[in-house]
């Protein structure tokens, strides 16, 4: 089975390019995508369990690889929220299922987002992580629109070794995310 393409292009491209502008003196000091964890909060899943079942079942469809359920650590009376109820689902990618996500995410998915202009570059939390949000599934084209009772969301998060938000940026940017140009 061969590389995904992002992951050649990591060696042969962005490397090189990282690695001249921050003047690091080891390949192994550029930073790198180790994991991307999609999360999907099912708020509504207190009154209906099903939900969390589909919800683990989309994010298995969109991502290739199986989801499993969160739990409330807190019990919440207003909401009718007990300790231990499931009410989201998640999955980390790592390795060849993560650049292939990636590939997916870029090329194919956030195009397919209405009036789309790019993604913020808000999204960054002073490590070098970076977090997206999605407002509806359907812009994966594995979710048949049909199938779809309740349009939801997920919020997917790039976890880098980069030590700095700047590095970071760069590092997702070389890869293909289209930030809005507003820096």
């Amino acid at each position: 089975m061969a590389n995904p393409r992002l992951k050649d292009r990591y060696t042969s491209e962005i490397v090189p390019a990282l690695k001249e502008k921050f003047q690091y003196k080891s390949v192994m000091q550029v930073p790198k995508l180790e994991k991307i964890s999609v999360n999907k909060g099912i708020g509504v899943a207190v009154t209906d369990k099903k939900l969390v079942d589909v919800g683990l079942e989309e994010l298995g469809i969109i991502t290739g690889q199986k989801a499993v359920p969160t739990v409330a650590k807190n019990s919440i009376s207003n909401f009718k929220l007990r300790e231990g109820m499931p009410i989201g689902a998640r999955v980390t990618l790592r390795g060849e299922k993560m650049y292939e996500f990636l590939d997916r995410l870029m090329s194919i998915a956030l195009p397919r987002v209405r009036d789309f202009r790019g993604i913020s570059d808000k999204g960054f939390d002073g490590r070098g992580n970076y977090t997206l949000g999605v407002k509806e599934q359907i812009i994966f084209p594995e979710i048949s629109i049909d199938k779809v009772n309740r349009i939801s969301g997920m919020n997917i998060t790039f976890v880098t070794s980069a030590k700095t938000d700047e590095e970071s940026y760069e590092l997702l940017k070389a890869f293909g995310l289209p930030f809005s140009n507003k820096k």
